[in-house]
């Protein structure tokens, strides 16, 4: 597994979170949108997993709805404690990208050898 494969999957929770928070999707719009926002590294095969463990922990709800162009799909929704999650996601992440943004970004960070 990559580095970033293995940084995405720590934060593939919240960035699911945010699409789904902006509109409900379902799974191959869902992974289209991470995509065109640079994570193509995030494949159907990696989505259904991450919103099949979003649904047992309750963030989400899937519902099915008839397609305009073939059979209906399963749309996702956040619920109360998805909202609640993301807002807690969103703030921890600010609390550690911005001194690490620091940390790697400025040159801040010193290597003994």
């Amino acid at each position: 597994m990559s580095l970033r494969s293995q940084l995405l999957k720590g934060i593939l929770d919240g960035c699911v979170l945010a699409v789904i928070a902006k509109a409900p999707v379902y799974g191959y719009e869902l992974s289209k949108k991470l995509q065109d926002l640079g994570l193509g590294d995030v494949s159907e095969g990696t989505i259904y997993p991450v919103l099949l463990r979003l649904q047992k922990q309750t963030l989400i709800m899937g519902e099915i709805k008839p397609s305009e162009s073939g059979p209906n799909r399963k749309y996702y929704s956040l619920t109360q404690e998805g909202i609640v999650a993301l807002e807690m996601i969103s703030t921890e992440w600010q609390l550690l990208s911005v001194p690490i943004n620091a940390l790697l970004m400025k040159g801040e960070c010193t290597h003994e050898r």
